[in-house]
């Protein structure tokens, strides 16, 4: 393969370091061995990178050091950019939770069990309490126990770390819903009162309308989020391509 257009890992960190000062040969190969750059190789072993390499490779800098996004979701990003620019417009698609029989949901379960449950490590589990995602119980023996209602919850969490959202990234999301569920109820309140039409008084005609009124003001607000999401993270990546 010709040399010509393609420059060692030496000569990359030096153009490079105008702009990241820290980088260095060692963390461009950390970058590689994680899966970030894949340069090509001469038969001596030798890195060669390609324009296409560095513009990976500064968009890697770029997002961990001015997004700080984990690598994993760099990774994932990239990797999804590179093998589908078609899917760049394509809808957000929609988790549903995996949902429990009633007799699961309604009890609690040792945390031991979550493995066999949710397929979630115990570990991980434990930092979702810390990070007050998940209420722990204790047994009258000491021991930890798992709402049921909360399985699919675990298992939604357990998915996103997969995508580098670990507990402490997560947080944010319970201090979003202690804030959100009061708006929601205030909502909630001035459209029973105004233009809603949903009685005060609880009957049946007057739940089903609550709930109708709530779903449709929860998926109103998720697709503003979602939006409001995709703009951003796309935002992100195209100030890589000017």
């Amino acid at each position: 393969m010709p040399d010509a257009g393609y420059l060692t890992i030496g000569k990359v960190v030096k153009r490079l370091q105008a702009q990241y000062p820290d980088l260095t040969i060692s963390k461009v190969r950390y970058l590689e061995n994680e899966g970030l750059v894949s340069p090509s190789r001469t038969p001596s072993g030798y890195r060669l990178y390609s324009q296409r390499d560095i513009t990976r490779l500064e968009k890697v800098l770029y997002l961990q050091k001015n997004r700080f996004m984990p690598l994993s979701v760099i990774k994932g990003a990239l990797d999804g950019e590179e093998g589908n620019r078609a899917a760049e417009n394509a809808a957000p698609m929609t988790v549903v939770p995996q949902r429990d029989d009633e007799e699961t949901a309604g009890k609690l379960h040792p945390i031991d069990r979550m493995p066999k449950l949710c397929g979630t490590q115990v570990s991980f589990v434990r930092q979702l309490s810390e990070a007050g995602i998940v209420e722990l119980k204790r047994s009258p023996h000491g021991r930890d126990l798992v709402d049921g209602r909360d399985l699919p919850l675990i298992r939604l969490c357990d998915e996103l770390r997969r995508f580098g959202f670990g507990a402490k990234n997560l947080r944010q999301y319970v201090i979003a819903a202690n804030r959100e569920s009061a708006t929601f109820e205030q909502a909630l309140m001035v459209y029973a009162k105004k233009g809603g039409g949903v009685e005060p008084e609880r009957t049946d005609e007057s739940r089903r309308q609550f709930d109708e009124a709530f779903s449709r003001m929860l998926g109103l607000t998720n697709a503003v989020r979602t939006e409001l999401v995709t703009r951003r993270v796309k935002e992100a990546f195209k100030d890589m391509d000017t």
